[in-house]
């Protein structure tokens, strides 16, 4: 009779063993309880890589992980240092009947295919750098870099997502004329921008750049989703609300500024920002009012926090996926453009992150045709006020930015909006 038992036993052990192995899921929580948050979309972005799907738990634990277990996911979360739970499949069921319920702001969003990444950054080096490509190779996520001539020639659809930083769209060269004319980098960078204008039929700088702002805003109009930071996200609308009109003084174009440019620009152009004003001073680094620059602003670097707004995961997915975070109040950064003033953004954008006090915005979002884009204030989330010539940020010692975190939120946006190609 013992035997029988333990040969039923033991039949039963084989059949259900491969479920039990099979159906156990990896859970990586981004409450306070993860390690090391970067690193954990790393991990998300290679799953992906994998072939294999992962569960965005919004609004779970910070924004939590789920996928299949599997031995070799395991070993890679050991190797980058990344905390995460095996848990059975009646626990991940819990999980998502938890998520499921209407009481409950939370939601699933599939991940399905890893997106293809391009960075666009100029061929000569550049005296600061880049938050995005600072969080991308930490966290080890690939990208490729493209600039004027990978744009001009049609290359963005080749891309899921475009990060433009600290990029001045405008042909002023980020108005350092007055601080750096003498410098080597400068005179480096003025010599490519006008030898790629010159090799595409362009006599001056500011149509090279209106042209690949243009390139730009075709491919987010087709599908493509746009990421910027800094002074990319000001000079881009200004670029393009300027078309047509010369802005930029003699020593930037070889000719004066046109002194009606104010009341030529067209804001019916722009994606972010209206009935703003130009800085047309050449000496002055700022290039209009959407800026809320430091001399706008009562804070300071011990004071100065934006909040990110709480959606509704099942309503607003989007924004909800894009303010994931295990915080919800963020310390600020500067930058050549720090944040924007709330009375100059269209009423149609929305803001994801803001100092309601000071009427600022520091992280918006929008669409635009089938695609989106995403402006976020400021040069780097770890270092308030960072300065040309200085080193890099060590994201060693910020495993767990939250600002940081809103760039890479960003990054996986796209695998949840691109379907998986049936072969």
């Amino acid at each position: 009779m013992k035997n029988s038992w333990f040969i039923f036993g033991l039949i039963i052990s084989i059949i259900l063993f491969p479920c039990i192995s099979n159906g156990a899921r990896i859970l990586v929580p981004m409450d306070n309880s993860q390690e090391n948050h970067l690193k954990a979309y790393g991990i998300a972005y290679w799953v992906l890589e994998q072939d294999e799907e992962v569960e965005w738990l919004l609004n779970y634990r910070g924004g939590s992980f789920m996928f299949p277990n599997n031995q070799a996911f395991q070993n890679e979360m050991v190797i980058r240092g990344v905390s995460y739970q095996v848990i059975s499949e009646g626990e991940a069921i819990r999980i998502l009947e938890e998520i499921s319920s209407p009481n409950k702001n939370m939601d699933v969003m599939k991940l399905e295919v890893a997106p293809k990444i391009a960075v666009y950054s100029p061929k000569t080096a550049q005296p600061w750098d880049d938050a995005v490509t600072l969080v991308l190779t930490y966290a080890e996520i690939p990208y490729e870099v493209v600039f004027d001539e990978e744009v001009l020639n049609n290359d963005l659809p080749k891309y899921d997502w475009l990060h433009l930083h600290h990029e001045d769209f405008t042909g002023q060269y980020g108005k350092f004329y007055a601080m750096h004319r003498d410098k080597k980098w400068y005179q480096d960078q003025v010599r490519e921008f006008e030898g790629v204008a010159e090799k595409y039929g362009y006599t001056k700088v500011s149509q090279l750049k209106l042209a690949v702002v243009k390139h730009i805003r075709d491919y987010c109009l087709g599908g493509g989703f746009l990421f910027a930071m800094c002074s990319a996200t000001d000079t881009y609308d200004i670029a393009l609300a300027a078309d047509g009109v010369d802005i930029c003084e003699y020593m930037y174009d070889g000719d004066p500024a046109d002194p009606n440019s104010n009341q030529k620009l067209d804001y019916d152009k722009t994606l972010a920002f209206r009935n703003f004003r130009l800085r047309m001073n050449p000496m002055e680094y700022e290039f209009s009012n959407i800026d809320n620059q430091a001399r706008d602003r009562s804070l300071k670097e011990a004071n100065d926090f934006f909040t990110l707004f709480e959606f509704s995961a099942k309503w607003d997915p989007i924004p909800t996926m894009l303010t994931q975070n295990h915080e919800s109040t963020i310390k600020g950064f500067m930058g050549q453009t720090t944040a924007y003033k709330g009375r100059l953004i269209k009423s149609d954008v929305v803001v994801m992150g803001e100092t309601r006090s000071i009427d600022e915005a520091k992280y918006i979002h929008g669409t635009f045709g089938k695609g989106f884009w995403t402006f976020y204030g400021g040069h780097d989330p770890e270092d308030y006020q960072h300065f040309v010539g200085e080193e890099p940020t060590d994201l060693n010692l910020h495993p767990n930015s939250p600002g940081y975190r809103l760039i890479l939120n960003n990054i996986l946006f796209p695998a949840a909006k691109k379907k998986k190609q049936k072969t």
